[in-house]
Parts: C-alpha cells; sequence; structure tokens
C-alpha cells in the first residue's frame, strides 16, 4: 500500500476546505421563481426588495416585501447615470433597511421595458459591491406573480436597522483608464444589440458610435429574455456565454453597455450562473469612454 505523504493529506484537506466553502458560499439561487418565493415568504433572514415607486408599491406588493426604489441603489454621479452612491450612502441604505451581510435578498421589480428587465441586476450588482453575497432576483418580476394570482398586501412593510459593516467588493468595477490597459489582454464585452455594437444606431447621450476596440458582442434583451420578461432557459444562456467567451472561466472578462445598467445582467449571469470567476463591470460604459476621442472605437 502507497504511503500517503503529509503534502498530500495537507492537498486533500485544502480541496476539502476548497469545496465546503464553495458550496457554502450561496444559500439562495441567484435566479428564484415565483413559486419557490411564494413557499419561502417565511424563510429566516429573507429580505424581499421591492424596487418600484413607492406609489406603485402602496398599490399592492409582495407580503412582507420592503420598498426601496431603483435609483437609491443606482443614482448616478454626476453627468454620469447609473452609478454606484457612495460606500458611505449606501452602507446607510442598507442599515436603515435592515440588511446584513447574511441577508437573504430577493429582487423584485417590473419587467415592462427593457431598462425594468435589468434594473433587478443592477441591484443585485450593487448589494454583491457591497458585500452582500446570497442575492436572487426574480424571474419575471412583479407581472409574473400578478399574472399568477399570487398574495398582494397593502401594508407598508419597515424593519429593524441592521449592524451591517461589510466590506466592499470594488474588484467587480473597472474604470476607464485601467480598461485601456486591458485591451488585448481581457475579454470586453459589448452587451447592447447588434445595431448598437456595429455603430449603426446609438444613444443620444453616447458621444461616438460603435463599440471599445476589440469588444466582442454578446446582447442582452434579445437572448437574455423571453418575450414575458421570464429569463430565458439557462443551460442555453451559458452556452451561448461560452462559445462567444470561450471556456476558460478564469479568464478576466470586462462587461459594458451604454451606461452601466444593461451590462449588468450578463455582469450577473457570467458571474453567478456560468461560473466565471473574474467578471467586471465597466460602470462608465460607453457613456464614459465615448466622449473622450483619444479612446479607441470600431465599428
Amino acid at each position: 500500500m502507497k504511503r500517503i505523504t503529509v503534502l498530500a493529506l495537507i492537498m486533500m484537506a485544502l480541496s476539502t476546505l476548497t469545496l465546503a466553502v464553495d458550496t457554502g458560499a450561496r444559500e439562495i439561487d441567484p435566479v428564484v421563481s415565483t413559486e419557490w418565493l411564494a413557499g419561502n415568504l417565511s424563510k429566516d433572514r429573507l429580505v424581499v426588495v421591492d424596487i418600484r415607486k413607492l406609489e406603485e408599491y402602496k398599490a399592492g406588493h409582495i407580503p412582507g416585501a420592503i420598498n426601496v426604489f431603483y435609483n437609491i441603489w443606482a443614482p448616478g454621479r454626476g453627468d454620469m447615470k447609473n452609478e454606484l452612491p457612495l460606500d458611505d450612502d449606501l452602507a446607510d441604505v442598507l442599515v436603515s433597511n435592515g440588511i446584513d451581510t447574511d441577508s437573504l435578498v430577493v429582487i423584485a421589480g417590473i419587467t415592462d421595458s427593457g431598462a425594468d428587465k435589468v434594473n433587478t441586476t443592477r441591484v443585485a450588482l450593487t448589494l454583491i459591491y457591497a458585500g452582500v453575497p446570497n442575492v436572487a432576483v426574480l424571474d419575471g418580476g412583479y407581472n409574473k406573480w400578478k399574472a399568477e394570482n399570487r398574495a398582494m398586501t397593502t401594508d407598508t412593510v419597515s424593519r429593524e436597522e441592521s449592524e451591517y459593516e461589510g466590506d466592499f467588493n470594488t474588484g467587480i468595477l473597472i474604470g476607464k483608464d485601467e480598461l485601456l490597459k486591458k485591451i488585448g489582454k481581457a475579454v470586453i464585452v459589448d452587451v447592447r444589440e447588434p445595431d448598437f455594437y456595429t455603430g449603426e444606431k446609438k444613444l443620444e447621450f453616447v458621444a461616438r458610435a460603435g463599440h471599445l476596440k476589440g469588444a466582442v458582442n454578446l446582447p442582452t434583451i434579445s437572448k437574455v429574455f423571453r418575450e414575458d420578461g421570464t429569463y430565458s432557459d439557462m443551460a442555453e444562456l451559458s452556452a451561448l456565454a461560452k462559445k462567444t467567451l470561450g471556456d476558460d472561466t478564469g479568464r478576466e472578462i470586462v462587461v459594458y453597455c451604454d451606461s452601466g445598467r444593461v451590462a449588468s445582467a450578463w455582469w450577473y449571469l457570467l458571474r453567478e450562473v456560468v461560473g466565471y470567476s473574474d467578471v467586471k463591470l465597466f460602470d462608465g460604459s460607453a457613456e464614459d469612454w465615448a466622449k473622450d476621442e483619444s479612446f479607441p472605437m470600431e465599428k
């Protein structure tokens, strides 16, 4: 019988520890169904966050849900849209709404427009940035919840303040100066629709048409969502991602869109569902990049 060396024992222990950490990191699926949420509303540490406007929340919401409007999570800075709140302001939002690093947070919004569909993942990104790992988005949102005639209430919900002391995950974001140095090294992913990627179209607030030099295209609205606002099949999305980005799940990936909102959907799916370990969001996106003529773009 072969001897088991001390080194082998150490490696086995490390492998077991890694497995324990990996499997224990998430206590809630990244995307949860209305059926799951309906059956888990009394689950310990669960916090349902309604990101609709206050008047919509007051007209009827999921029992137990609190209301924290989308713009609080992505208020923008200066003339930039959808930028994160300042760290201190974000910490205050979590404390005042009873959200802690061990909370199980489900984000619920609407799916009326393309922007509405990705608002939940943008909020998820903000929470993960703030060190809250167990975040989920509600598949189909309130549109699906209401269509299924599930329980609603008009009771306003508030929570006791938390003792949140999270560590901010600054590494999930990247600025344009750093990204400029990554061209040709990282996989840069333009998640806009093809006609925006090619430069046939652009939004008014984006100074130049086209995509960042070397970027590949992985569309969001037409690929990630079905017409009813629910997510496409996760296995199909994973296959599409790996076909476009490759099988190396450890390679650095940077996603961007026009303002940092739409890109949150693929950022979230690539990181939390597909399993890429180093996915960054260029928060300023094309809005920030295109206004500087010295930053290369292609059509």
